[in-house]
């Protein structure tokens, strides 16, 4: 019985994925548990594997094109199975491999057999055969497919043409003609080169839908405080001293302090459920990780039973798995509070948008050496400006001021976070 391959949801929010590469060519033969294709979700390139046994048959999208959770994307089948009812999906693709006629299995077939189909083989007709990668470095520089020779298989347009031409001649010479059309990320250009329409990347889409969902509906207020950082400084500098082991950034330690402040105000750590607030006992907290592609969070789980050394080795490979598009739904999923730090751009102090369902997101600004008027004298003092976004359905103004209180007390003596 023939197997659908869907596009399945490998993200919690996903809604729709793009199809970057199919690992698996009409004709080879698949087991349940194969990786078949690479899709971009709105987090990450995750792994589509078969759901079944059998010979890919179908391949029902191209490679760059996008579909909806639970669309058809391809057929897996035994190799003499009519699968005419399955169609061809709208891929170019996809249209001749299912009309052409079933492979032979591997074992039974005559040396004389053609072989199965190669990626190259499974271009749209009269389209410039190109990699996914190849097509998203050409979108970037500005280049044309169509002028630049494939060193590839089969004259297949991959890296290392894109990175020469890059090199050979300035982006603007090699602006795509009126009627080039790219494929993969879909890029239009006007010829007299004032402007490029890059396609949305299925992150930067649950961005924009995603940050919509908040600012509209969430009634937002903001409480800031400066906070001395003298003593974080200072902390910072003996564990330095001990090993690179032990070094750790500004944004771990307000991690930490801030996981334990949660655990001490649980009515911020908590989610607007609409109908309900979920408060919770465990501090599950969320860094802010900018990427080529867009803002996403990596949760720090159990941020108040660790140590700085554990948050600060976590923090460090979770922002690592993050901009190379590594994470798994679990890495970014849960989190009770976020934590977004512009500080080390130079940025004094701003506001963040919340991250729904959660109650607060904490916005860190630079630390700055400031003059501070102690003991009858102005004295150098490291200081740094938090800025809270509050959920007012969940956080009134006298709450959310007193978990700002501790968190400043915390920091202020970091110390007390080791007891």
């Amino acid at each position: 019985m023939a197997t659908k391959v869907l596009m399945e949801a490998l993200s919690p929010t996903m809604e729709e994925g793009r199809l970057a590469k199919w690992t698996k060519n009409v004709g080879d033969v698949v087991k349940s548990g194969d990786t078949i294709a690479e899709v971009e979700t709105d987090k990450a390139i995750m792994e589509l594997v078969a759901r079944g046994d059998g010979v890919l048959r179908a391949r029902l999208i191209d490679e760059g094109a996008t579909a909806p959770v639970g669309n058809l994307i391809g057929v897996i089948a035994s190799a003499d199975e009519d699968i005419s009812a399955f169609g061809s999906g709208g891929g170019a693709a996809a249209a001749a491999a299912a009309a052409a006629p079933a492979p032979a299995p591997a074992e039974t077939a005559p040396a004389a057999a053609a072989p199965a189909p190669t990626p190259a083989a499974a271009e749209p007709a009269g389209a410039t055969r190109s990699s996914p990668l190849a097509r998203r470095l050409a979108a970037e520089k500005g280049l044309a497919l169509s002028s630049i020779q494939g060193s590839g298989p089969g004259g297949r347009i991959i890296r290392r043409d894109i990175e020469a031409a890059a090199v050979a001649a300035p982006a603007a010479a090699a602006a795509p003609s009126a009627g080039s059309k790219p494929t993969g990320v879909a890029v239009s250009m006007q010829i007299d080169g004032e402007h490029k329409d890059v396609a949305l990347t299925q992150m930067r889409k649950t961005i924009a839908r995603r940050l919509g969902e908040s600012i509209g509906p969430i009634p937002t207020f903001f409480l800031t405080s400066e906070i001395d950082m003298t003593n974080v400084g200072k902390l910072r500098e003996q564990m330095g001293a001990a090993g690179d082991a032990f070094k750790v950034s500004v944004n771990d330690i307000v991690i930490k302090a801030v996981a334990i402040a949660l655990t001490r105000h649980p009515e911020v750590n908590a989610h607007w459920m609409g109908d309900s607030i979920r408060y919770f006992s465990a501090a599950h907290v969320g860094m802010a990780v900018a990427t080529d592609d867009g803002l996403i969070v990596p949760v720090i789980r159990d941020a108040h039973l660790k140590g700085l050394g554990a948050i600060g080795k976590e923090a460090r490979e979770l922002a690592k798995r993050a901009r190379e598009r590594k994470l798994q739904p679990a890495e970014f999923t849960g989190g009770t509070f976020s934590v977004s730090n512009l500080g080390m751009f130079g940025i004094d102090q701003f506001t963040a948008i919340i991250n729904p369902p959660e109650a607060a997101i904490l916005a860190v600004g630079a630390t700055e050496t400031k003059p501070v008027w102690e003991n009858g004298q102005f004295v150098p003092r490291q200081r740094m400006r938090v800025t809270m976004s509050c959920d007012h359905r969940i956080i009134d103004g006298a709450v959310g001021a007193k978990f700002l209180q501790t968190l400043r007390q915390l920091l202020e003596a970091p110390m007390m976070m080791l007891f």
